[in-house]
């Protein structure tokens, strides 16, 4: 009776003792949780000091909640506080080094404390971690940003890398091609920058980006007739943008003063000439009225241009092709020569000057 008497003293007492520490348990756990609560709102709203203050607390209740520390560790970022925020990112990472949101921020730190090796070795680890909702999407983003970090450090050849690992997986959607044709854009490669614009306008025809992306990106290989009808468009579904209607402006000065476009007439050719050939004869009196060295330097080529002003008429064109290209060579002399020391470029004169070097890549 007696052993009897002290196994059911002893069991009463282990579940006593059971049901409070369960009941300390759950009031741990509240307390963290309310604590949480206020430091995700005081996050969101970037009370950034509240809101480290609230996790601190909350970790006081739940010691090993890496969710916790987690939010601990980018209010502190928020603070500016970097080392410390740092410190507890590299702890979390120990614990889940799969973990997205710990592996870009971890990023994020290293790119702004010019640690390029650590920054790329996180934001690769970033592209394939585990991301809480939308996998594909977070792992795009931490992509495009790795992609801005490096164009942002000039590591251009790296960037289009990336690019193209991006690019495959993107599908027609507008957003993302549109998106990704601007970055090529930055990457100088216009090709698969006009590309990209196309497949995003194939998906959304009024895409207004897209549009005045595509216009710049054929601007930049020379393809002056498709870059005017993108601009055109581009104005149409946005009028107020001025750096495709500049755009436009030089484009059509180009298509204007180009004897060399395919499929031109000899009639629409010669006029092209003789426009070009003003052209350059007026930078010339515009580098002679600033006198000084200037005038001095394009003195030789001012004589030439003399000499031949009065041969470029429609009729000597006509009975002499090889006259076109005399006058177009020294049109584009006179453009180079003068393009840094006569003032800026007019329409006219930048079109000329991408006409020249268009040609000297053939």
């Amino acid at each position: 009776m007696t052993l009897a008497l002290l196994t059911g003293i002893a069991v009463v007492g282990f579940v006593a003792v059971t049901g409070l520490s369960r009941l300390y348990q759950n009031q741990q756990e509240s307390l963290a949780e309310r604590w949480a609560a206020r430091g995700s709102a005081d996050l969101t709203a970037q009370r950034y000091a509240a809101a480290a203050t609230d996790f601190r607390a909350a970790l006081l209740h739940a010691r090993d909640s890496d969710a916790y520390e987690l939010s601990l560790a980018q209010a502190l970022l928020g603070m500016k506080r970097t080392d410390e925020a740092y410190a507890y990112f590299l702890n979390l990472w120990d614990h889940e080094p799969e973990n997205g949101l710990v592996n870009i921020d971890l990023a994020r730190i290293a790119a702004e404390k010019g640690d390029t090796a650590r920054a790329l070795r996180f934001y690769h680890n970033a592209i394939y971690a585990t991301w809480p909702g939308n996998q594909e999407s977070a792992s795009r983003s931490a992509r495009i940003e790795l992609i801005d970090y490096l164009l942002r450090n000039k590591d251009v050849a790296q960037a289009q890398a990336e690019l193209f690992a991006l690019s495959a997986n993107l599908g027609e959607r507008s957003p993302e091609q549109e998106q990704a044709g601007e970055l090529f854009l930055r990457a100088q490669d216009p090709q698969h920058a006009l590309d990209a614009f196309r497949l995003a306008l194939h998906q959304n025809p009024h895409n207004e980006a897209a549009l005045a992306g595509a216009g710049a990106a054929a601007f930049q290989l020379g393809l002056y007739p498709v870059a005017e009808e993108y601009l055109q468009m581009a104005l149409r579904v946005s009028p107020g943008d001025s750096e495709s209607a500049e755009r436009l402006r030089k484009t059509e000065s180009v298509l204007e003063l180009d004897p060399y476009r395919p499929r031109i007439s000899e009639a629409d050719r010669d006029q092209a000439v003789i426009r070009a050939f003003t052209t350059a004869g007026d930078r010339l009196k515009a580098c002679a009225s600033r006198g000084g060295s200037t005038a001095a330097q394009m003195q030789d080529l001012g004589q030439q241009w003399d000499k031949l002003n009065p041969q470029i008429t429609d009729s000597r064109l006509r009975h002499d092709p090889d006259l076109a290209d005399t006058a177009m060579s020294l049109a584009f002399s006179i453009e180079n020569k003068s393009a840094g020391s006569c003032g800026p470029l007019s329409d006219s004169d930048a079109a000329l000057v991408l006409i020249a070097n268009s040609q000297e890549e053939e």
